[in-house]
């Protein structure tokens, strides 16, 4: 199976031939993708494997409908050419025809190459050479993409056009760079255990490290950083199909979409698994608090801050950057309210299980915690039991997350929820 090697010929040829010399130096068959839109002053003769003809049809339209876009139209016609991509991309790879990816481009060429990467499933070698990924401004947009799927990326720090001792040195490194990921893959063992997934954060690390051993024996936990961004590459790849089961111990990206904070995931945050009907099992950890850093933003007339009136709030700093809120019972009930509106969605009510760690959500929640209210914990409590479903069972732990109780009585709804 060859590696598939994604550039520009208009404008990257003599990169693009010397990175697939090298590769193929190597011992490895390669597929030159040629994803040129018309901007490049190159004639190439380097012939493409995959012309940019084929990847305008695979998207519907021809190249030169694409070239003819792109002085008015520019990311209509990066666009195109990324679906292009992607859908090739992925029935080469459905066909058994491709090992790997590598590509060389600048931000237009990064923007087609991609969606494509982060389609493909997560343990296929992809590799990025590019000087523009590093750019702040697009920091936000390129999260999309790095956030949520095992990209690598080599920051060029020059321009991959011509050929110079800079240019020649990326290229031989990034052969080496994807040749070594397909070998190592090649020799990847099948693994014996099923993978559970499991959302966790500094709050209930403690808790998820005794959830952990109690299910090593038979599982491998993979366990994604409920940041955010980490919540929703858990979810992609809980879609994907990849794990067992899902424990949810942090989904606070949902409180946080519905109140404004820093950690929303959006709408769907509670909905990964549900179409292949997954085991879900969930805590409220995070529902207790409200991401608001910076401290800057207290006194600035921050639209957050003043519309929730975080100042008159108990909150914890643990840095400059991150600021915690305490939530109140109005918040609770409402999270409450929209999280069994989700969960009763669900097609397969038994698969879904949910434990509540009655004496602390997380470690700021406890007796004597930085954001210690029981009455708001309470409120989310009662809310709860009035709007779920009730063929959704509810599991309530007379201590706090961190703790042995909890993470036996997770493991004990988990194995519920796979009868």
């Amino acid at each position: 199976m060859p590696i598939t090697i994604i550039g520009m010929l208009d404008e990257r040829e003599e990169s693009l031939r010397l990175l697939k010399n090298c590769i193929e130096a190597r011992g490895h068959k390669t597929a030159l993708t040629d994803i040129s839109i018309g901007k490049g002053a190159i004639d190439p003769t380097l012939r493409a494997d995959i012309s940019g003809d084929e990847l305008a049809r695979a998207a519907g339209t021809t190249l030169d409908e694409i070239k003819g876009m792109v002085a008015n139209e520019e990311k209509k016609a990066t666009a195109v050419m990324a679906e292009g991509l992607r859908t090739k991309l992925l029935e080469l790879y459905q066909k058994g025809e491709l090992k790997g990816v590598v590509a060389v481009a600048g931000l237009t060429g990064s923007l087609i190459s991609l969606p494509s990467m982060k389609s493909l499933l997560f343990g296929i070698p992809k590799l990025l050479i590019s000087s523009a990924v590093a750019m702040p401004s697009h920091a936000k947009a390129l999260s999309e993409f790095f956030g949520v799927r095992d990209i690598t990326v080599i920051h060029s720090v020059v321009d991959t056009v011509g050929l110079n001792p800079f240019v020649r040195t990326l290229m031989m490194n990034g052969a080496g760079s994807i040749c070594g990921m397909v070998e190592a893959s090649d020799r990847g063992q099948m693994e014996e255990k099923s993978s559970i997934a499991m959302t966790e954060w500094g709050y209930n690390d403690m808790g998820a490290h005794y959830i952990r051993r109690l299910l090593e024996e038979k599982y491998d936990v993979i366990s994604f950083h409920a940041n955010g961004i980490g919540e929703r590459a858990a979810m992609e790849l809980v879609d994907q199909g990849l794990f067992e089961a899902f424990i949810d111990l942090a989904p606070g990206g949902f409180s946080e979409y519905l109140m404004g904070g820093n950690r929303a995931t959006g709408p769907d945050r509670l909905d990964a698994g549900r179409k292949l009907g997954k085991p879900y099992v969930l805590s409220p950890c995070g529902f207790d608090m409200i991401g608001c850093g910076p401290i800057q933003r207290k006194g600035q007339g921050d639209p957050l801050w003043k519309s929730r009136k975080l100042s008159e709030r108990k909150f914890f700093i643990q840095d400059a950057m991150r600021v915690q809120a305490r939530t109140n019972p109005e918040e609770m009930k409402m999270i409450a309210r929209e999280m069994a509106g989700k969960l009763n969605e669900h097609p397969d009510k038994k698969r879904v299980k949910v434990v509540i760690p009655v004496k602390g959500f997380s470690s700021l929640s406890v007796e004597s915690g930085p954001l210690h209210d029981p009455d708001s914990d309470q409120a989310f409590i009662e809310e709860l039991e009035k709007n779920l479903d009730s063929k959704i069972e509810i599991f309530k732990v007379d201590n706090h997350i961190n703790t042995r109780e909890f993470a036996k009585a997770t493991v004990d709804a988990l194995n519920r929820a796979l009868l």
